[in-house]
């Protein structure tokens, strides 16, 4: 890396937003009713064509990895599993009580996170999934049903069981092969782990296999990571997120337990990612948005070529749908003029769903002006350009851009935004010019995480 990326690097390295949702969630400020947030769903399938996608969360973990930013519950308790179950259900009864489209619509993509998935036992998937396919509409060709696993916790009667459910993308929490940076962030799980269950997954039939890696980890460096780039090319995941650590301490006091001296920072941080991606590029991937990669025969890189790769709070896929609904505490939900999240404790949302109400926590009313940037950031986000149409955002823009163009990170061409191909590690950056909110009102604490 060359001393001008370093001056670059340092220069940029600011906290940015990571632009899953716009506006991003510190600046939801108009918050729905219950019942706004119900009539934004019904208005959402007034089209013939409206589709919808489902996310579940399950919050449990037996130990808690200290690198974690998730919402999430320590047990080792699996009495707690049936309860929570039942309680999903009952959220899953009540919406579809509140809007019967849920169960004419094509549910298009289902997706369980967490937290660990795969605390569930495979009897707990299977009674907590069956009701929800055997009532809702999907056909095999455009449905995608995908699962966040712990190597640690999953084993080979719960792969059977997803499988036999209509599953077949799977997506290891991997994280680093190194024992130390494992010890370090609480989380080991032996390299022949992974390679095990990836096989597994293979022979049953799984034809999407993703790895979670992150890279700014304690004690990683550039030959742990290194290691950790040629392992996983060894075992070749369909996809990589490879996602840099968001240090959010105030958000995630695990984050304490970390030395200050063992976290890789700035310049010497994109070096581990600038190497990993090397390795891989080298491997055939093909790198794809923000810090996600693809093989060219995955949908993921074939929506980028197509140009209808998205992006949402489960990150980034390879298909867009009218809505987004999500069962279970602290799940976050979309509609077109509508963000809403669940409430984040877990007993209060366990009783507000068995009191049969929505377990509202927040949300956000889009405006108009919310819906325009929305769009124009997403096509940022996946595209690594967007095509501006409004003659005061192309002066605004421009000016606050200047610094980007001048160190030829960005390039504008009469109302097109591009980022150059040195650029495309600064994107959260230059998607900052076009966040209304965050330009009409700077936070005064720290909310966001480094850019880089």
């Amino acid at each position: 890396m060359s001393a001008i990326d370093k001056t670059l690097l340092n220069k940029y390295d600011v906290p940015a937003p990571r632009y899953t949702s716009y506006p991003t969630v510190p600046y939801w400020s108009d918050s729905p009713t219950s019942e706004q947030w119900l009539l934004a769903l019904r208005s959402a399938f007034e089209t013939a064509e409206a589709s919808w996608s489902m996310y579940i969360h399950i919050p449990y973990c037996e130990t808690l990895c200290t690198f974690c930013g998730c919402n999430t519950t320590i047990t080792r308790n699996h009495d707690r599993e049936q309860p929570y179950v039942n309680v999903l259900l009952k959220e899953w009864e009540l919406y579809k009580e509140k809007v019967p489209e849920f169960v004419k619509a094509p549910l298009k993509q289902l997706h369980l996170g967490g937290g660990t998935p795969t605390f569930l036992s495979s009897d707990s998937l299977r009674q907590l999934l069956t009701p929800i396919l055997e009532q809702t509409v999907h056909s095999v060709e455009d449905f995608e049903a995908s699962i966040e696993v712990d190597p640690r916790r999953t084993n080979q009667d719960q792969l059977e069981t997803l499988y036999s459910l209509g599953f077949r993308r799977i997506s290891l929490g991997v994280q680093d092969f190194d024992p130390e940076v494992q010890r370090l962030v609480n989380r080991v799980q032996p390299y022949e782990m992974v390679r095990d269950l990836t096989v597994a997954s293979r022979e049953l039939g799984y034809d999407s296999i993703n790895y979670d890696l992150i890279y700014g980890l304690p004690k990683q460096t550039k030959d742990s990571i290194a290691e950790m780039a040629q392992k996983t090319v060894e075992l070749r995941p369909d996809r990589i997120a490879l996602y840099s650590l968001a240090v959010v301490p105030w958000i995630k006091p695990a984050q304490r337990l970390f030395k200050d001296e063992d976290l890789p920072v700035g310049a010497e941080k994109r070096e581990l990612y600038d190497l990993a991606r090397a390795i891989l590029m080298d491997a055939g991937y093909k790198e794809i948005g923000m810090d996600h990669f693809a093989l060219p025969e995955d949908s993921l890189f074939k929506a980028t070529e197509s140009k209808t790769l998205h992006r949402n709070f489960m990150g980034y896929s390879d298909s867009r749908t009218d809505v987004m609904l999500g069962l279970g505490v602290s799940a976050i939900s979309e509609a077109p003029t509508c963000f809403h999240q669940n409430e984040k404790v877990l007993p209060v949302y366990e009783r507000m769903v068995n009191e049969g109400q929505v377990a509202s926590l927040r949300g956000h009313l889009l405006t108009e002006e919310d819906q325009h940037f929305r769009e124009k950031i997403l096509q940022f986000m996946t595209r690594f350009e967007v095509q501006l149409d409004r003659e005061e955002e192309i002066e605004s823009v421009s000016s606050i851009l200047a610094p980007l163009v001048e160190d030829e990170l960005v390039k504008i061409e009469g109302t097109l935004i591009k980022m150059t191909e040195q650029g495309k590690p600064f994107l959260r950056n230059a998607c900052m010019a076009l966040d209304q909110r965050l330009l009409k009102q700077k936070p005064q604490t720290k909310v966001f995480s480094q850019s880089l």
